[in-house]
């Protein structure tokens, strides 16, 4: 069983930066597509950004595109997710989820997930 655990969360001023790291477990990180998805309070859990396996082509939700950077690091089995230009409303809780099928956007296709990092953004 693959594990999954986010950390680079916390609190930051609008306008500010955070980067985010995700470690999985396991040999077959390489051949993993990988996500990162948000939840904010009372609202649904919603797709933030993912990078396929091969290629290291990238996908954003329009919310985000232009602030936010997906990469990874297969040598050492961690997804990060650089957040530039933070807003009030990226305030949520952050998961990472491995080993994605397509479409990429959806929660429903992913295998794994981390236990989540929260991060905060005051205005």
């Amino acid at each position: 069983q693959v594990h999954a655990e986010e950390s680079g969360g916390g609190l930051v001023q609008a306008g500010g930066s955070l980067r985010l790291s995700c470690a999985s477990s396991g040999r077959a990180f390489s051949t993993y597509n990988m996500g990162w998805f948000r939840q904010a309070p009372g609202k649904e859990r919603e797709f933030v950004a993912a990078i396929r396996w091969t290629g290291g082509s990238a996908f954003y939700s329009d919310s985000v595109k232009g602030r936010f950077t997906i990469s990874r690091d297969d040598a050492k089995n961690t997804v990060y997710l650089q957040m530039n230009s933070l807003k009030p409303e990226d305030t949520a809780v952050y998961y990472c989820a491995g080993a994605g099928n397509y479409p990429l956007n959806q929660a429903k296709n992913y295998g794994y997930w981390g236990q989540g990092t929260q991060v905060t953004v005051s205005s």
